[in-house]
């Protein structure tokens, strides 16, 4: 499985971005995908995920201004961050499991300005 993100720049506070995830190669083992973020001295930490049945989990501190979706005919996995804050300033990183085995993108960089 091959991920690549895209969608990643700066924006100010208070705007939107949308990130997408284009899957490649073994895509019909994926259980489930998810973004994650890493801020500079911070542990890498789950932003929000969604099961190949189309359950979702979020963060508590992104809930109700992310939302993680996907295009199975595209294979691609999206997230649009509204309301964007300072604090969600990040290289953004996707993630896919197929039965215990874990993929991931090379990241893309959110910069949210004050």
């Amino acid at each position: 499985v091959q991920l690549a993100e895209s969608g990643g720049g700066l924006v100010q506070a208070g705007g939107s971005l949308r990130l997408s995830c284009a899957a490649s190669g073994s895509i019909f083992s994926i259980n489930a995908m998810g973004w994650y973020r890493q801020a500079p001295g911070k542990q890498r930490e789950l932003v929000a995920g969604i099961t190949w049945r189309g359950s979702t989990n979020y963060a508590d501190s992104v809930k109700g201004r992310f939302t993680i979706s996907r295009d199975n005919a595209k294979n691609t996995m999206y997230l649009q961050m509204n309301s964007l804050k300072p604090e969600d300033t990040a290289v953004y990183y996707c993630k896919a499991e197929t039965g215990g085995t874990y993929y991931w993108g090379q990241g893309t960089q959110v910069t949210v300005s004050s």
